[in-house]
This record gives C-alpha cells, structure tokens and sequence, in this order.
C-alpha cells in the first residue's frame, strides 16, 4: 500500500476524519460537537454496548437542539449519518485524528495508546482529554510522542466553550496548529497550557471544590449552605458540591490526588470525605448518590 501523503493546512496536517476512544459523557459529546461541524466521526468503545448506547444519547441530544431551534432536523440528519461505529481500533486507521477519552486512569489510557497506534496511519495525531494526566508521560506510551497532544475538552461538551490545549516536551508545532485549528473548526476557544499536574481549569477548580468538602467536613455548613453561600455569595451558577456530583466524585478524587502526588504540597491532599464518599460507590449523578441524592425527583442533600 502506498505511503499516505501528508496533506497539509499552514503548519499543520488537516483533520477531516476524527477517531474517538471511549462512549461515555466526553466521549459521545466530542462525537456530537465534532459530527455536528462536518467532521466524519469514528466512535469506539470496548464495551459495544455503550457503543450504541453513546449513539443514541448524541441522537437524543442533537433532537434536543432541534427543538431549541439551534439546529435544523436536516442538520441533525447529516450530523449522526457522519458518526460510524469503530468496533476495533483498526477501524480507526483512516483517522487523521485520534482522541482517546476513556477513564482518568493512567495505566488504562497507556495500554489504549500502545495497542492502537499499530493501526494509525503514519501521519496521523493522537490526542487524550485527560483533565490531569501528564502529556508528556502518556505520549511516551506512543510511537509518535511529536504528533500527541493534549485535547481537553470541557464537560458538557456541546455547550462548554473552552478547549485545552496541553503540549507534551515532544509535541511539535505543526501538532499543535493542527489542533488549534480543529477546535477552530468546531466553533470554540482554546487556551494553551503547559504541562504540569491538573493544568489551568482543574488546577484552580479542584482544589476549590475540594476546600468545599473540607468545609463540609469540618462542619462549617451543611451541603446546602455550601451551596448557597457559593451560588448567591460568589455569583458561580452551581454550587461546589453540586458541581463536585456533575463533574463525578472518582474524577474529582483522581484530579487531587494527581495535583498531590505531582506537586507534593499538603493543600491538595484530598479531603477524607471525598475518599469516603467513592469508597462508598457515591461518584455523584451517574450513580444517582453523591453530595445530593438523585433517585427521587428533586435532589436531596445527603449530609
């Protein structure tokens, strides 16, 4: 088979075909938002099941913007006819870009890159959208640490405007104009970080939801008044905690125990509670007990 030709754009190689690892929340909403501004998308997961599942949730959520009057139903249409289901990751090899966005976990995302890189073709970019994990230690799992970069997207992605973008030591410019110019394309902004433990958004958020649950903790208030007192006293649309359940409790202790660990400074040693709470399978939302109890029709505070 002839060598792919490198196609270029400025500095860097244009991205047509985006590949996306990992059917949950970030993943199905990269598809969205990447389906939706004319990109041809390939969803895969190791779990089929999600697989179907993640389409439907982007079908559910495209109808969503139709009746809002955002998008058209033609749009819709065309959106989720560029969405295919990548089986397997050599389903992924006409990609120009690949997005890994499966759990905060590092072994688990090393091990992705390692048996998917095989099946890329040559010119192609690897990205991750991990919101705390070393770019420069992931890329190191790939055979192409020049063409990784970091890609975190902002959760809910459809409507969060900000994109990081997190260079590893190797990553090249052209890797880096590449992608600035897709999160261009998808209509949203990137900042730049450098790559240090939690980069910009989570190294200031966490710390601050984690001092949330210190108070919490220590108590100083109750989880409404928390709340609250952060809504109507600082002007913030969510409060900590509740934000601390969207976001998910496991991310949330992963995120603080990587700014610990990273940075070796006590004031993100995590808070005892948060640990209980994940030990106690309470991550939030997505398990319907975290901060609030979800599993009647209003949220309930459960401290």
């Amino acid at each position: 088979m002839p060598q792919q030709v490198r196609r270029e754009t400025g500095m860097g190689i244009e991205i047509k075909t985006v590949g996306i690892i990992g059917a949950g929340q970030m993943g199905t909403g990269i598809a969205h938002v990447c389906a939706a501004s004319g990109l041809d998308v390939r969803l895969n997961d190791r779990d089929s099941g999600r697989l179907d599942a993640g389409l439907a949730l982007i079908d559910a959520n495209l109808s969503r913007q139709v009746q809002k009057g955002s998008l058209s139903e033609d749009q819709r249409r065309t959106a989720l006819e560029r969405i295919a289901l990548a089986r397997g990751y050599a389903d992924l090899g006409p990609c120009d870009l690949v997005i890994e966005a499966a759990t905060e976990d590092e072994a688990t995302k090393r091990k992705i890159f390692q048996d998917l890189c095989p099946s890329l073709k040559p010119d192609a970019l690897v990205a991750t959208n991990t919101s705390s994990i070393s770019i420069t230690r992931l890329a190191a799992s790939t055979d192409r640490p020049d063409r990784f970069i970091g890609i975190h997207f902002m959760n809910p992605v459809p409507v969060m405007q900000l994109v990081e973008l997190i260079r590893g030591i190797a990553t090249e410019d052209p890797t880096y104009e590449s992608a600035k110019a897709f999160i261009g394309k998808l209509g949203k902004t990137s900042t730049m970080s450098e790559d240090f433990p939690a980069f910009i958004v989570n190294r200031i958020l966490l710390p601050m939801i984690n001092e949330a649950i210190y108070t919490l903790y220590e108590g100083v208030g109750s989880v409404e008044s928390i709340d609250t007192a952060m809504k109507l006293g600082a002007n913030h649309p969510m409060g900590p905690l509740q934000l601390a359940d969207f976001i998910g409790l496991d991310t949330c202790l992963s995120v603080m125990q990587v700014l610990y660990e990273g940075l070796a400074d006590s004031k993100y040693r995590p808070c005892p509670l948060l640990v209980k709470y994940v030990e106690a399978g309470w991550l939030g939302r997505k398990t319907k007990r975290g901060f609030y109890d979800y599993r009647g029709e209003t949220p309930i505070p459960t401290r």
